[in-house]
């Protein structure tokens, strides 16, 4: 049986990456509360999923992509970071962050 890595990404661009045999049913989980750690930013939607053949792979890849190179990796090839964009946006048009 495959095993997956997913992201997920809800409205305000917070992301989530787990992992799971049954990519559906677990995004219905994390949309229906089930899943304490996403429950209080749900809906959720699939940005991303990919297989492989063990679980032990699966998991390799799910640690990586939540670690800080993992994460930079993610947002810049697999899934950009709406927050990030949003933020930075934000502080051009506030002049937060510059010299004054």
């Amino acid at each position: 049986m495959w095993h997956y890595v997913y992201i997920l990404e809800n409205n305000e661009g917070r992301q989530y990456v787990g992992s799971t045999q049954d990519v559906k049913k677990r995004l219905e989980k994390h949309n229906s509360g089930e899943v304490p750690h996403t429950s209080k930013y749900h809906p959720w939607k699939l940005k991303f999923a990919c297989s492989f053949p063990t679980k032990e792979q699966a998991l390799i890849f799910e640690k990586y992509l939540k670690s800080g190179s993992g994460t930079i990796f993610r947002y810049l090839h697999l899934v950009p970071n709406r927050r990030r964009v949003i933020q930075k946006t934000h502080e051009r048009d506030s002049g937060a962050g510059t010299a004054g």
